[in-house]
């Protein structure tokens, strides 16, 4: 990345986080100009006439007359789109169909346009924005990026739109942007074979010494990168040394004939990495990058329990979360660097929020974004240029804070994400909170973990499947099973209770080495994009990990 291009994307960026914090003083007639403004574009599609867009003129009768739709809802709209049928959904041409992972619930297709597009790249440009502060306050450049999504295109619908993941659909459309920012060349995300497009992508962004951050949607993701670099740095020195491409690589030989005209040595680059390697044995992130590297990943949820092991590949490394989103939309902003609250991205799409008491209710009561309050959790409600209307995501939130006078939300787990023995209701935050603590308490490492419940109890004990990482050992598992089922109980007074009398002792099942990788294909064979992987840390599905090898069941004394 030139200096020049640098300065300019750094400027642009900065003026629209200035204007976007400036509108974070008049949040009450943003929101209000906003709806209005969305309601007013989709007013002749046949959604907007079918609910009646033409006569709603303020954000209470909005409220009071367009229900909260299930995404069925949504669906035959979607199908007449994917047929090609125009201004169903929304106004502009529909040029994309993102398929959505699917990994927790149902895949989903959602439309994109290009003004819905227009509408999310403001609101990552104002995160850029946000990080090119940041990092000037810790002494620190932006620079080119790591990215290792694939950018292949699963296909046509019947009336001729593409589709296919969230990712691919925004670097094609924004391919110059990517150009920009990006250290390994599009052409890298081109091959199917994802340990092909892992290598090459890496491979270009190792030769080049100016690469300053690693993106990817989840840590875990972050982490598969760290261990490719891990396992094939010797191979990648090679040919940053020798000008090749490894001939052992499933690449398509357009591909490779694509990336080879791309590629050439760098001998002082070699040298420098082959010192790294003959210093440390191998080469980590922080030692092939150490100026100025910074990583952009999701952050809450489970994603604690995968930045405790960032320490051994990144240091002390700063961690961006950059937007929390979903392929429905984009909802909110993060403000800084290693910090969990987000700022409610109110440029991309009119919010409400469903408070506790109201989560059992069809239509349920909402809260505006000024009327939440710091300590409580809600489910989010996003209207948005996507063409969805009070849709109900599913994720839950805890509002942590406030930004000039809109919320600081951090993402928790999605709603119905719990298990229950009985009616204890555990929930992912106290599984990840209980195993994070575990992982310091023993010294140890994961390389995952998941709590599921037996299928031959009643009621049902609770099954904690780990597997441990490379080279890590539990010394006294039956001593961390009892501190699991103490810390579990302080978590989640529910289970505390009924643990006394109904819930019978947990047991520890070690799985073999290789098993989440076991895991990994499955979901990937189901048609789940590798780089929208993400394993749930709890799970009702009492079938999830059969079949996977098991080194080890513990139990306690008392389960004999």
């Amino acid at each position: 990345m030139s200096n020049i291009t640098r300065s300019l994307l750094g400027l642009v960026s900065g003026l629209a986080r200035e204007k976007f914090i400036r509108k974070t003083r008049n949040l009450t007639q943003v929101q209000e100009r906003f709806l209005l403004e969305l309601l007013q574009k989709h007013q002749d599609t046949k959604f907007g006439r079918d609910h009646g867009f033409r006569d709603i003129k303020t954000v209470e009768e909005f409220r009071e007359k367009m229900p909260i739709l299930p995404y069925a809802s949504y669906e035959p709209y979607i199908d007449r789109i994917a047929r090609g049928e125009p201004n169903i959904l929304l106004p502009d041409p529909v040029v994309y169909l993102t398929l959505t992972s699917g990994s927790t619930g149902k895949k989903k297709l959602i439309p994109t346009s290009r003004t819905s597009q227009s509408v999310l790249r403001r609101a990552n440009l104002t995160s850029i924005g946000f990080l090119h502060r940041a990092l000037h306050r810790r002494g620190l450049a932006f620079g080119k990026i790591l990215l290792t999504n694939s950018a292949l295109m699963w296909g046509k619908t019947e009336g001729g739109i593409d589709f296919g993941p969230a990712s691919v659909g925004v670097m094609r459309m924004d391919k110059q942007l990517y150009k920009t920012l990006f250290s390994n060349p599009f052409e890298t995300l081109l091959p199917a074979d994802s340990v092909a497009r892992h290598y090459v992508s890496i491979l270009f962004a190792l030769r080049d010494r100016t690469t300053r951050g690693i993106v990817a949607n989840f840590p875990m993701l972050i982490l598969r990168i760290c261990n490719y670099l891990d396992r094939y740095g010797e191979e990648m020195v090679r040919d940053i040394e020798k000008g090749s491409i490894s001939n052992e690589l499933n690449l398509e030989p357009d591909a490779r004939q694509q990336l080879e005209a791309l590629w050439e040595p760098d001998l002082d680059r070699a040298a420098e990495l082959r010192q790294i390697l003959k210093t440390d044995g191998r080469i980590t992130p922080k030692t092939a990058w150490p100026d100025s590297l910074f990583v952009t990943a999701a952050r809450g949820g489970t994603s604690d329990f995968y930045f405790r092991r960032f320490p051994e590949y990144f240091g002390d490394t700063p961690v961006f979360g950059a937007v929390f989103s979903s392929a429905e939309g984009t909802f909110s902003i993060y403000p800084d660097l290693d910090t969990d609250g987000s700022i409610l991205s109110i440029e991309t799409g009119f919010f409400e929020f469903i408070p506790e008491d109201q989560w059992h209710v069809s239509q349920p009561k909402t809260l505006l974004p000024t009327e939440v309050e710091a300590g409580k959790r809600y489910r989010i409600l996003i209207s948005s240029y996507g063409g969805f209307f009070r849709y109900d995501i599913g994720d839950v939130i805890e509002v942590v804070g406030f930004y000039n006078q809109a919320p600081l939300i951090v993402f928790k787990h999605r709603a119905g994400g719990l298990i229950s023995a009985t009616t204890e209701k555990t929930t992912e935050d106290h599984a990840t909170r209980v195993m994070d603590a575990l992982q310091a308490e023993f010294g140890v490492q994961f390389e995952d973990f998941c709590l599921t419940l037996s299928e031959s109890d009643f009621p049902a004990r609770y099954l904690v499947n780990v597997e441990l990482a490379d080279g890590e050992a539990l010394d006294d598992p039956q001593r961390f099973l009892h501190r699991f089922d103490e810390c579990l109980a302080e978590e989640n007074t529910h289970y505390q209770i009924s643990r006394k009398s109904d819930i019978p002792p947990p047991r520890l099942r070690i799985l073999k080495p290789g098993s989440y990788d076991i895991l990994r294909q499955r979901q990937v064979e189901k048609g789940i994009p590798d780089s929208q992987l993400k394993f749930p840390h709890i799970s009702e599905d009492r079938q999830f990990l059969a079949e996977l090898p098991l080194l080890e069941e513990v139990r306690l004394p008392e389960d004999s």
